[in-house]
């Protein structure tokens, strides 16, 4: 069985097993579940499973089946490394390689030593893992097996490159071809990952995304999901590095979307890092410091990992930018601490130089020269001479803030002219580099504050010929960026019907754009504008552009409205200052915009003749040239675009063309914002007539379950009634026996018995309905206790569980309360019972539900709701929570019930679901709730339903 397969051959076995039953299911469920390990984890387990309980009864040779009984025990236990249990998938991982070894399954110990070398990774104990990954290789050859050992040894190369890069290129880059399109996707994984590591210690950051964008793509179509992760984040810090702050959010916002749904802490945290650190860099330090310190509390339980390390450094640079000097020495103390565990170079260095800077600021002047000394030491060795000059001016900025003794052999006028001079040196060893012009500032300022002038001048000078060069520098950067951006757009899973829209207008205009620059510029702006889903969005982008491409006094757009009869200007802006609305009718031809609009052609008017400004629209301004272009989007116009300025012949060719294109992004994107409202309606107008069919059909319940005790007691009342006259005519007439008094005794006393139960039972049902429908129909949060809640709903619904012949049992403690919001976590109950009637039961068939909760840890409950029917098929399991999926359109089912009590677990009790089905076991879904909801504002209350 192959270590790692791709997405092909894994959709084939998921379409070969919905057909096949019994032990037939075996031979494909065996490496479905293996390869569904890291694609869709529960499945893996729930496919396990099935394959473990079949592997006795198979016609298997015993050493074969019991190293397949290993393999899917395997598949367990790097779940629980995936999960952040390091010490569980150890001990795991230790005895079946145990087992491998005694049934000689050469390829089963590969893959346990690679299991364990990545555990060891996790750890931060890297000398572990260079030896796990050997012993992987050496098992793979005795295996006979060239890709599980060139896996292993590209593995092993890779994180050779962060302790000795000259090293590991010289040991590994022969082996490994830089043309990875030869190679089993698997394996071009690890080595694009080694090659992107080298290239980004290299400080070759545009080969270093490229490569990162091969891993990132190979990852994903060989079920290799933390790879994937890791590879994103990279491509998000090369971004960084190349001055797209925005580029890089949007990467390493796409890990984030991938880790999430996993809950793997080392992936998740490290998503959330970067986005951290992408964030301090565009100056948003308070979210940046939040979304840090949530990393940090998801990877406490790897703190030993060199991820966590990255987080580290991280929270001191962030801590320095605050201006928190005492959290940044603690950050960059830990940080060093960790560098030398971990036994990596750059770490050392950079956790020094951080001390040195937060030491200086705290008035420790003697300790942070000697620290930053040591960081300037460290980073001598080839390869790091990029930390030696940040060593360098943070022993400059040291003298520069304190008084110290001058350091020896200085030559220079001052000591922090020494060290910049000693950091511009190490600079022009590096090929390539551009010395930054604030280090030539800072050295100009000092010669100037020496009294020499001279060289003061010339330094300046070189410091303007630097920003010159940076600029250029910057601009070569966004240029590749750009070109990177293009060699992904088929990795992205939006907007590709649009966006082939605005790339073919991108490509009319190229025809007559001039330069580079502004190629680059407007397609830029296309893939923004085009990325918005709201209209005021679109609106702001476009105003922006405009105003920054054209001369514009005036700019407005006009829509269509719903009857068609006129244009209503959505938007307008004259002189910063904000439009009113204003209706044009389209009868009215002799308007500019409606002439557009009518005759789907631009209008350009070169000199606006003074008759026609008694036309003018009241309010505005009087402008003398003139550019209308319609909003089409296909055959289909929505409207008029319009741009003006207050001199004659103010649009050339060029600016039109510039104009014609901003109008075609903006067509499509204002067509997508409107698609996507009427949707959002839609689907809002859907749900809430969901939530009002469930709350007549639970009063219809209610009231047909008080139609019992309140007939009987109304029965009872009724016999008492007559019970009495007849005592009353006996006493009136002539006369009352002792024994006729007291059967009327017995009798009262049986009837107010059952009376007052009856009573009694129809009060504590209308007391659950009240609570239940009051919750339902408020939302609120309060707190409650989780076992009332649970009754109250039970209560409500017994009606329909009985009518169907089934049952439903209870058990959850009285000891539980919950601060949260009781009416959604009531519906989705209900939603769970409703779903389970209606599919899960054969018809004629009674069956039993169950609902448990439990405390599995402080702070957190699990409660769990199962059925016995038949299950959901396998190849449904993976939509049930998509919006409007069923398969019983028209039968019942909305499609909407487990929709909306997923957007409830997960968005507004803050929580988690998961589900486990099969046809011998029937369904659980088991909700991971806080027992104290997050905050939430109101608006995002209501927009989960």
């Amino acid at each position: 069985m192959e270590m790692f397969t791709v997405d092909v051959n894994v959709a084939q076995w998921e379409s070969a097993l919905s057909s096949l039953r019994g032990m037939e299911r075996l031979p494909v469920l065996l490496p479905l579940a293996w390869h569904l390990r890291q694609r869709d984890p529960a499945r893996a387990l729930m496919l396990a499973g099935e394959a473990l309980s079949q592997l006795p009864l198979s016609d298997l040779p015993p050493d074969r089946c019991a190293s397949l009984e290993a393999r899917m025990h395997l598949l367990h236990a790097e779940c629980e490394w995936l999960d952040g249990a390091l010490d569980l998938a150890c001990a795991h991982a230790c005895e079946l390689l145990s087992r491998f070894t005694l049934l000689d399954d050469h390829a089963g110990c590969a893959d346990a030593h690679w299991l364990l070398a990545w555990i060891a990774i996790d750890r931060g104990d890297h000398d572990g893992s260079d030896a796990a990954f050997a012993d992987a290789a050496a098992s793979a050859r005795q295996a006979g097996d060239a890709l599980r050992t060139d896996l292993a040894e590209a593995a092993l190369a890779r994180w050779a490159v962060l302790r000795d890069p000259v090293a590991a290129i010289s040991r590994w880059g022969q082996r490994f071809d830089a043309d990875s399109s030869r190679l089993h996707p698997s394996l071009a994984t690890w080595v694009n990952d080694f090659l992107g590591l080298a290239a980004s210690q290299a400080a070759d950051f545009a080969a270093a995304a490229s490569h990162y964008m091969r891993c990132y793509e190979s990852a994903l179509d060989t079920g290799q999901v933390r790879a994937a992760i890791t590879a994103a984040t990279n491509i998000g810090e090369d971004f960084t590095i190349l001055n797209d702050h925005h580029s890089a959010l949007e990467w390493v916002q796409c890990a984030l979307e991938l880790a999430r749904p996993t809950g793997w802490p080392r992936s998740v945290g490290a998503c959330l890092m970067h986005s951290a650190d992408s964030l301090r860099r565009l100056g948003q330090l308070d979210a940046a410091h939040d979304m840090l310190q949530e990393a940090l509390t998801i990877m406490k339980p790897l703190e030993n990992a060199r991820s966590y390390a990255i987080a580290l450094q991280y929270l001191g640079d962030l801590s320095l930018d605050k201006g928190d000097y005492a959290c940044a020495l603690d950050a960059f103390t830990r940080l060093a601490a960790r560098a030398e565990a971990l036994d990596q170079a750059d770490f050392r260095s950079i956790a020094r130089r951080g001390q040195a800077h937060a030491l200086s600021h705290l008035g420790r002047a003697s300790d942070a020269i000697a620290v930053a000394a040591a960081a300037a030491a460290m980073a001598a060795a080839p390869g790091y001479a990029y930390n030696q000059i940040a060593a360098l001016r943070v022993m400059a900025l040291i003298h520069a803030q304190h008084a110290l003794p001058p350091p020896p052999g200085m030559v220079e006028p001052n000591p922090v002219l020494h060290y910049l001079q000693q950091a511009l040196s190490v600079a022009s060893t590096i090929e390539g580099y551009t010395v930054p012009g604030d280090l030539y500032d800072a050295m100009a300022r000092e010669y100037a504050a020496a009294g020499d002038y001279a060289r003061a001048y010339e330094v300046a000078l070189a410091a303007s010929s630097s920003r010159e060069k940076t600029h250029s520098q910057e601009a070569t950067n966004r240029a590749i960026a750009m070109q990177v951006h293009h060699q992904t757009e088929h990795a992205r899973s939006e907007g590709y019907h649009h966006r082939e829209l605005a790339e073919s207008e991108a490509r009319r205009a190229e025809i007559l754009q001039r330069t580079s620059a502004t190629l680059e510029r407007l397609s830029a702006i296309g893939q923004e504008i085009t990325a918005h889903l709201d209209a005021a969005a679109v609106f702001q982008a476009l105003d922006r552009h405009i105003h920054g491409l054209l001369t514009a006094s005036t700019f407005a757009i006009y829509l269509i409205d719903a009857a068609g009869t006129t244009l209503n200007r959505a938007f307008g802006v004259e002189l910063g200052r904000e439009l009113p609305n204003h209706v044009i009718a389209l009868s009215k031809g002799e308007a500019y915009s409606v002439r557009c609009l009518d005759e789907r052609r631009e209008i350009y008017i070169e000199h606006w003749p003074d008759a026609e400004h008694r036309k003018v629209v009241p309010g505005t301004m009087v402008n003398m040239s003139a550019l209308f272009v319609p909003l089409t989007v296909g055959e289909r116009a929505i409207g008029v675009m319009t741009v003006q300025a207050p001199q004659s012949h103010a649009y050339g060719e060029n600016e039109r063309m510039i104009f014609r294109t901003l109008c075609a992004y903006g067509a499509i994107a204002l067509d997508n914002a409107e698609a996507y409202r009427q949707l959002q309606d839609a689907q809002t107008q859907l749900v809430s007539q969901e939530k009002l069919a469930a709350l007549g059909s639970l009063m219809a319940g209610v009231a047909h379950e008080l139609n019992t005790p309140i007939g009987n007691s109304l029965l009872i009342a009724s016999t008492m009634q007559e019970k009495t006259a007849e005592i009353e005519a006996l006493m009136n007439g002539p006369g009352l026996r002792r024994s006729e008094l007291a059967a009327f005794i017995t009798d009262s006393q049986k009837a107010a018995a059952l009376v007052l139960r009856g009573l009694t039972s129809a009060a504590d049902l209308v007391n659950s309905f009240k609570q239940v429908a009051v919750d339902r129909t408020t939302e609120q949060r309060r707190f409650f206790n989780l076992q009332q809640v649970c009754h109250e709903i039970i209560a409500t619904m017994m009606n329909r569980i009985r009518a169907a012949n089934h049952n439903i049992d209870m058990s959850v403690s009285d000891a539980i309360g919950m601060d949260s919001y009781p009416g959604p976590f009531g519906q989705v109950i209900t939603n769970f019972i409703n779903n389970a009637l209606l599919h899960a039961f054969a018809p004629g068939h009674s069956g039993s539900m169950t609902l448990t909760a439990s405390m599995p840890a402080e702070g957190r409950v699990l409660v769990e709701f199962h059925d016995n029917g038949g299950g959901i098929r396998p190849e449904h399991l993976g939509r049930i929570f998509d919006p409007f999926f069923t398969t019983k359109l028209g039968q019942g089912g909305s499609g909407l019930g487990l929709s909306i009590s997923y957007n409830i677990v997960t968005s507004l009790l803050g929580g988690q679901i998961t589900v486990v089905s099969s046809a011998q076991d029937g369904t659980s879904f088991v909700l991971d709730l806080p027992l104290t909801a997050p905050q939430h504002v109101d608006a995002d209350v209501t927009a989960i339903y």
